[in-house]
């Protein structure tokens, strides 16, 4: 079985998508080539799982690169290609294991040699199977276990593709085989996280709490402690079959459910990232762009990925939508500034040029169209998300959110809201009834909210949302006595019902970026090493040394510095802010400057929210890189946008209905 080393001691540093990526296309691809191949190019032949695998670390390109000139569906008829080797990269299921042999037996095989990477750990009565038929042995060429079966959807974050795992979970129909198969299911995956990056982690997660012991503890209480013990077992395994695997811990892991904070999922977001997905209608990461033809006829539909690829995304994702649309308007104008042919056109009076003017002058440029296209496609992205948060008054109702997470607004000044704008969407009353719900479930006992929803004039569609926020409940946050449990978030005489506080030495530059998720807290307090153990007990009793390296040592390391405020403010990280860089245009090598930065690293902190994790928690791992000196790896069952989040908290108690059923 194979694996290189790729742990975060030592060598040149690379964030976790790097090394999946590096995996697949060195560790892989590269390693089929074969001295006697007649011919270099090879297929690859992929399930629906891999090929998604593959898609989100790789593009086409590097594939091509490593020589691969066709890419197959395992499951699809194929032609055969006696002269050229195949590289298999499947996962490790009955039905795989037959179709690969069904290619590769007989007297005519379809392919030359087979390469074949198992996604995950293979069952011993599988390999035995491929083993049993001799015509097919002398024909493979690597039979190995990638361990790499997760999607790396950013340079810091991934999913185990779990879609339903809220509803099977967490729904009103406890499924506990179900909820078993779904949790082993993810174990497997997150497995392979520390398999491929050669860590082994320091397990900690959140406890089943009960408020005494006659309270009957349910499946949705043991969600992260059971995922913690499938994870264990798994790594277990790793450490005693893979070579270099660590014996000893390398990194932190902490387990969490959605339960742990109910409001991120629904408060508008505004950083320009959340706004783009909350807002636009994008599949994932597409973005549909409206370019003006050259010919001055219909304007052209234009597919873009608004991804790491993209400097000008990179560097403004983060930022509040305020601040990006800014910064957006200064690249624009350093740029006709920089350029004499834009000049001319600009020069006509003295008056400031707005963003609209500024971009057509740069559209008649046209040595410089590459930049220009980037600079435009964020221009419009910027200016559209404003004109939709004008249109639809969300300023005002995202103060509303604001104050109500942070105690500064209560039912009055809902009911006053609701009352008074009555042409608020209705899917914006229904994301604050839900912030609502979730700062108060005792309300739910005396029917407030339920009155609240009637003069919201919510469907009832929408009302199941809302009573579904109490499947999301800790168990103990449901009970009246609730108040002694939330102590543990705030000071219970400051604000009776704040769910966050304000963050000492946080410098808030927009009024509506105070929200933080409580993720942000867990993660610092972790590293810390203040995470109350009862609270978040450890699988493992870590090695002596351990505590040595990385609690007191990352501890110590920020105390060094200076004085303990944020060293990344509420804007952005101080290293993707050029401000003058040579065409107004390139963002300074970010990425460059992001991949220095991470060669000073301490020890990876890997988080793990079951039940999907959202874009402010991500933004937060990679504010939080930069402030512990620590890469935070963010992991979920899926990444849920508030439409996708809302949509699978319906389907908690609608038995009948599936995903396609329910559109927002």
């Amino acid at each position: 079985m194979s694996d290189s080393d790729s742990s975060s001691q030592g060598g040149e540093y690379k964030n976790f998508r790097q090394i999946s990526r590096d995996r697949l296309l060195y560790e892989m691809l590269r390693s089929a080539k074969t001295g006697d191949s007649k011919s270099s190019w090879k297929v690859l032949i992929m399930d629906k799982v891999t090929v998604k695998i593959m898609s989100y670390s790789c593009k086409m390109a590097d594939i091509t690169e490593e020589g691969v000139s066709l890419v197959e569906d395992i499951h699809k008829r194929r032609q055969p290609l006696p002269t050229m080797d195949a590289i298999y990269f499947i996962q490790p299921t009955k039905e795989n294991v037959v179709m690969f042999l069904s290619d590769m037996s007989g007297r005519t095989p379809l392919y030359r040699k087979a390469f074949i990477f198992f996604s995950s750990p293979v069952a011993r009565e599988l390999v035995n199977h491929i083993k049993k038929d001799a015509s097919v042995l002398s024909r493979i060429g690597a039979l190995r276990e990638m361990n790499l079966e997760y999607f790396a959807i950013d340079s810091q974050g991934f999913i185990t593709d779990n879609e339903r795992a809220l509803e099977v979970l967490f729904g009103d129909e406890e499924n506990s085989r179900k909820g078993d198969a779904c949790l082993n299911l993810m174990a497997t995956r997150i497995a392979t996280v520390f398999a491929s990056l050669r860590e082994f982690p320091l397990v900690r997660y959140r406890a089943a709490k009960s408020l005494d012991p006659n309270t009957m503890t349910t499946f949705r209480d043991l969600i992260p402690t059971k995922l913690a013990a499938g994870i264990w077992n798994c790594l277990m395994k790793y450490r005693s079959n893979l070579p270099n695997f660590p014996q000893s811990e390398t990194c932190d892991l902490l387990i969490l459910d959605r339960s742990i904070d109910q409001i991120a999922p629904v408060i508008h977001e505004w950083t320009y990232d959340a706004m783009c997905h909350d807002l636009l209608n994008m599949d994932g990461n597409k973005y549909v762009h409206e370019v003006a033809s050259k010919t001055g006829g219909v304007p052209e539909r234009k597919e873009v990925l608004l991804e790491d690829h993209d400097p000008i995304w990179l560097e403004l994702r983060h930022s509040h939508i305020a601040d990006a649309s800014e910064r957006l308007h200064e690249k624009m104008t350093t740029f006709v500034s920089k350029n004499k042919a834009a000049q001319i056109h600009g020069s006509r009076d003295g008056s400031e040029l707005s963003t609209r003017d500024l971009q057509k002058m740069v559209q008649a440029l046209p040595q410089y169209s590459e930049q220009i296209e980037k600079l435009s496609l964020h221009v419009d992205i910027a200016g559209k998300i404003n004109k939709i948060i004008r249109e639809l008054g969300l300023k005002e109702l995202g103060q509303l959110e604001q104050d109500l997470v942070f105690g500064d607004a209560g039912t009055k000044e809902l009911i006053n809201f609701l009352r008074t704008k009555q042409d608020v969407r209705r899917e914006n009353k229904l994301r604050l009834l839900m912030i609502y719900a979730a700062l108060y479930p005792e309300k739910f006992e005396d029917d407030k909210i339920a009155k609240l929803m009637e003069l919201a004039s919510l469907p009832p569609d929408d009302m199941n949302a809302v009573y579904n926020m109490r499947l999301l409940e800790a168990s103990a946050e449901t009970k009246k006595s609730s108040i002694a449990t939330f102590s543990l978030k705030f000071d219970v005489h400051k604000k009776k019902h704040a769910a966050r506080n304000d963050r000492p030495g946080e410098e808030v530059t927009w009024q509506l970026s105070r929200f933080y998720p409580m993720v942000e807290e867990l993660i610092e307090n972790l590293s810390k090493g203040e995470l109350p153990k009862g609270d978040y007990p450890c699988m493992n009793d870590p090695s002596p040394s351990f505590h040595g390296t990385s609690q007191t040592a990352s501890s110590v390391r920020i105390g060094q510095g200076p004085a303990p405020h944020s060293m990344r403010s509420r804007r952005t990280a101080t290293w993707a802010r050029p401000r003058n860089s040579d065409d107004g245009y390139s963002s300074d090598s970010i990425l460059r400057h992001a991949s220095s930065d991470f060669k000073k690293m301490g020890q990876r902190i890997f988080v793990f929210i079951v039940g999907g994790a959202t874009r402010s928690e991500l933004r937060a791992c990679h504010k939080l890189t930069t402030k512990l000196r620590r890469e935070v790896v963010l992991g979920s069952s899926s990444l849920d946008d508030p439409p996708q989040f809302i949509t699978k908290l319906k389907l908690l108690s609608a038995n009948e209905l599936s995903l396609d059923d329910l559109q927002i």
